[in-house]
C-alpha cells in the first residue's frame, strides 16, 4: 500500500492528506472547487513548515513530505490509481453516498474505500458499492496531526482483510487504533455528543457561563479542552448534523439544544465563523 487518495479539502481532509504525507504515502488530495485546494495547499505547506521550525519534523522532512501530496479537481485523477481512499466530505448521508457511488467505479478492485464519518454507517454506505466488503469507516480527529486515535468502524460486511488495510495505513501514520462493531455514533461521539449537548443546555439554563462550565471540565474531569470549546473548534453546525443524526438513530436522550439551532442559524457555527460560545479573531 503506497498511495492514498482523500476526498474532500476541508479541515479534516488536509490534516489527512499531511499525516498520509509525513508517514510517507503517494497522496492525491481532491476538492470539486479550486478556492478549497488553494486553502489546503497553503494550510497543508504552513503546517509542515511550524513543525520543522518545532522539531516535530526532520530538516527538509516538510518540504519532501509536502511535494508527496497532489492537489487536483479531478476525482477521476485523484482516485483511478490509488490503494485506500479516505473520504472527508460534509456530514450528510446523500453526499457520502453519491461519493462512494462515483468512487466505485473510478477504483480498481483491490482498493478500500473508507469513510471518515464520526456518526454515520459505513454498512449502508457500502450497500450501495459493489464492494461492501472493501468499505469501512476511519474516524479520525481535528487537529488530525495531533491527535493519536483513529476510530476503525466495522461495517456488516467488511472483510478481516479490509480492516487490516486500514489498521496498517493508520498505524503508519502513528496513530492509535480502536475497533469498533458499527453502531450509531461510534463510541467517541455518542460520549462527546451527550457532553456537549449537555454543556449547551447548562449555559441555556444559566448554570454557569461558557468559560466556567469549560474550566470545570478541564479541571474538575481532566479533559484537554472543555466541551463548549471543542464545539467551537469541531464547527457548530456539523455538530448540529451529528446531534440529528444521533437523535433519529438512537432517540431523545440526543435531542440537540435549543440554543446550539439557533447559533447555527444566526450563523454563529464557531472558529471557522469567527463567533460561536466563544469569539476568534479570524484576521
Amino acid at each position: 500500500m503506497k498511495r492514498i487518495a482523500v476526498i474532500g479539502g476541508g479541515i479534516m481532509g488536509r490534516g489527512i492528506a499531511y499525516s498520509a504525507a509525513v508517514a510517507g504515502f503517494k497522496v492525491h488530495l481532491q476538492d470539486l472547487f479550486p478556492e478549497a485546494i488553494d486553502i489546503a495547499k497553503s494550510s497543508i505547506q504552513k503546517e509542515m513548515k511550524k513543525s520543522a521550525d518545532r522539531g516535530f519534523l526532520n530538516p527538509g522532512e516538510d518540504e519532501a513530505s509536502f511535494n508527496r501530496i497532489t492537489f487536483t479537481t479531478s476525482l477521476e485523477e485523484a482516485a483511478a490509481e490509488t490503494d485506500l481512499v479516505i473520504e472527508a466530505v460534509l456530514e450528510k448521508m446523500e453526499i457520502k453516498v453519491d461519493v462512494f457511488q462515483k468512487l466505485d467505479k473510478i477504483c480498481p478492485y483491490h482498493t478500500v474505500l473508507a469513510t471518515n464519518t464520526s456518526t454515520m454507517s459505513p454498512t449502508e454506505i457500502g450497500a450501495q458499492t459493489g464492494r461492501p466488503e472493501k468499505c469501512i469507516a476511519m474516524h479520525f480527529f481535528n487537529p488530525v496531526h495531533k491527535m493519536k486515535l483513529v476510530e476503525i468502524v466495522r461495517g456488516l460486511d467488511t472483510s478481516d482483510e479490509t480492516y487490516a488495510i486500514a489498521k496498517r495505513a493508520a498505524e503508519k501514520m502513528k496513530k492509535e487504533v480502536v475497533e469498533v462493531n458499527e453502531f450509531p455514533g461510534f463510541v467517541t461521539s455518542r460520549m462527546n455528543c451527550l457532553i456537549g449537548n449537555e454543556a449547551m443546555n447548562m449555559l441555556m439554563e444559566g448554570v454557569a457561563s461558557a468559560e466556567d462550565i469549560d474550566k470545570a471540565m478541564k479541571l474538575g474531569l481532566n479533559h484537554p479542552m472543555g466541551p463548549l470549546e471543542l464545539a467551537d473548534l469541531v464547527g457548530l453546525d456539523t455538530r448540529l448534523r451529528n446531534m440529528e443524526y444521533l437523535y433519529e438513530t438512537l432517540g431523545e436522550k440526543y435531542r440537540p439544544c435549543p440554543l446550539l439551532i439557533k447559533y447555527v442559524k444566526a450563523g454563529r457555527l464557531g472558529r471557522k465563523s469567527g463567533a460561536g460560545f466563544y469569539k476568534y479573531d479570524t484576521n
